[in-house]
C-alpha cells in the first residue's frame, strides 16, 4: 500500500507501507485529531494564566482591588468555561483590560 504524507510545507512524500504500518500511522493521526481539544484547551489556559500573573500583584493583601479589576480578573479565570470546541477556544472574547 502507499500513503502519501506532506510533512510542514515540504514536498509530498510517497510511502510504501504495509498494512500495519497504514493502520499504525491513521491510528497515530487520529489520536492527534482527537487531542485538538485539549491542547486548544490548554493554550487557552496557558494566556489565561499569563495574563493573570500580570495583574497578580495588585490582588496581594496591602492593595485594594478595583471593581474594574476583579472583574477583568474574574473574567479571566471564567473563560475556560463551556468551551468545547476547537473554535469556540479559538474564537474566544478575551476581556480588557482596565
Amino acid at each position: 500500500m502507499k500513503k502519501v504524507t506532506v510533512i510542514g510545507l515540504g514536498k509530498p512524500v510517497v510511502e510504501d507501507m504495509t498494512a500495519e504500518e497504514l493502520a499504525l500511522k491513521q491510528a497515530e493521526e487520529k489520536a492527534w485529531n482527537d487531542g485538538a481539544l485539549d491542547r486548544a484547551l490548554a493554550e487557552l489556559r496557558s494566556k489565561r494564566n499569563r495574563l493573570l500573573a500580570e495583574t497578580d500583584y495588585l490582588a496581594l493583601s496591602d492593595n485594594t482591588l478595583s471593581d474594574d479589576m476583579k472583574k477583568y480578573r474574574q473574567d479571566l479565570r471564567d473563560l475556560p468555561a463551556g468551551k468545547d470546541t476547537v473554535e469556540k477556544c479559538e474564537n474566544a472574547t478575551w476581556p480588557t483590560k482596565p
